[in-house]
Parts: C-alpha cells; sequence; structure tokens
C-alpha cells in the first residue's frame, strides 16, 4: 500500500501563492502517477493536477499558468505550487497516487486551502 500525508494548506488573500507537499510511503516503488484533487463546499471533487512516475503533467484548464506540479523522487514527495490565487481555488486539496499499474489508488487526508477576496 502506499500512505500519504500533505502538508502546507492555509489562508492566504486573492494573488498570493501557497506550496502544497504530499509526501508518500509505502510501496513507492509501485507508483505510477500522483495529483492533486479539490472539493470545494457543495462541489465534487475535481482534479487539479497530475504527475505520472516518468514527468508527464496535466493540469484542469481552471489553473492552467498559475498551479504547477512537480516532484522530488529522492524525498518521494509531489508539490503543488499555486500562485495567483483566487477566492475559487478555496477547498481542502487531497493527494492522490495510483499504483500497481493504476489499479489501486490512495488518497492523502486532504488539507484546507482558503483563499479570501
Amino acid at each position: 500500500q502506499v500512505q500519504l500525508v500533505e502538508s502546507g494548506g492555509g489562508l492566504v488573500q486573492a494573488g498570493g501563492s501557497l506550496r502544497l507537499s504530499c509526501a508518500a510511503s509505502g510501496s513507492i516503488l509501485s507508483i505510477n502517477a500522483m495529483g492533486w484533487y479539490r472539493q470545494a463546499p457543495g462541489k465534487q471533487r475535481e482534479l487539479v493536477a497530475t504527475i505520472t512516475s516518468g514527468g508527464s503533467t496535466n493540469y484542469a484548464d481552471s489553473v492552467k499558468g498559475r498551479f504547477t506540479i512537480s516532484r522530488d523522487s529522492a524525498k518521494n514527495t509531489v508539490y503543488l505550487q499555486m500562485n495567483s490565487l483566487k477566492p475559487e481555488d478555496t477547498a481542502i486539496y487531497y493527494c492522490n497516487a495510483q499504483y500497481d499499474s493504476y489499479t489501486r489508488r490512495s488518497w492523502g487526508q486532504g488539507t484546507q486551502v482558503t483563499v479570501s477576496s
């Protein structure tokens, strides 16, 4: 199994920046891709960004040009750099890992991001 621990959420004013971190442990060699999802109150969980073990990235249209996903393989950690934050980015952000040839999925506990106007 893969365990995930997120950190880095908080309160920031619109236009500000935050960096989220997600540290993976356990069966890390089996990880195929990691990513960030978010869920705002009353809304479904949605994809924010993903990065594969090969380094390919994918972003939701709403965050393209503002958010950057990256990884540090030596630290088994994935980051989400969030710039030019907007109030509509307010949500709980969840780290996700897909592993064992994309047959299994793990979630972190979530970290709150609040952007004030």
